[in-house]
């Protein structure tokens, strides 16, 4: 977290605090929306897919590991930097929650992306709303971190009564203004599964 002063008037320095921290949520959230697929293949669906390699010693990301490029709508190419790997890569990607079957040749994976049973939609679907309610606890998180910062200041009198209720109304007010542009992005992402 961000090291803060509060100071008696200045609310400026506590809002920028909050945006900064809040944005840091927003964004996972963000990036946490891309890796869901909507039928179109992006690398992103698969580069963060940890990677148990080298007997098992080291796990890895699988962008760490290969190329992934989506030449196709459909497709992705996942091409090894080493070659001793590919089963490995095979391997993490059958067992993620893309419910997609890999196809090696010897030398690059192939995964061919299939149109979107209404089964896996809904299942993406519930997927979208787990790491909406995670988004949102981390908000909520973030919002409590400061509560409490407010409150500590204002027992040690560092601050009046009043302007730590200043304090957090502004906390709330922004926590709202988040939590709300997550859940529009969520409802963005869950119009493009349910097309």
């Amino acid at each position: 977290m961000v090291e803060l002063v509060l100071v008696e008037g200045q609310t400026k320095p506590f809002e920028d605090a909050i945006d900064l921290e809040m944005v840091k949520c927003i964004k996972h959230f963000e990036h946490e929306l891309v890796a869901i697929r909507t039928g179109r293949a992006h690398p992103s669906m698969v580069e963060d897919i940890k990677v148990s390699c080298y007997g098992g010693t080291t796990e890895l990301a699988l962008k760490n590991l290969a190329t992934v490029t989506s030449p196709e709508p459909r497709m992705i190419i996942i091409q090894p930097w080493d070659q001793g790997v590919l089963i490995d890569i095979e391997r993490a990607l059958k067992e993620s929650d893309l419910g997609v079957t890999p196809q090696q040749d010897g030398h690059i994976i192939r995964i061919v992306l299939q149109d979107m049973s209404a089964t896996r939609r809904e299942e993406l679907i519930k997927l979208l709303y787990r790491k909406l309610e995670e988004a949102r606890v981390a908000i909520r998180n973030v919002r409590k971190h400061f509560h409490n910062f407010v409150r500590d200041t204002e027992k040690d009198g560092d601050v009046s009564e009043d302007f730590a209720k200043r304090l957090s109304e502004l906390l709330q007010k922004h926590t709202d203004k988040s939590i709300k542009f997550v859940e529009d992005l969520s409802a963005k992402k869950e119009v493009s599964l349910k097309a």
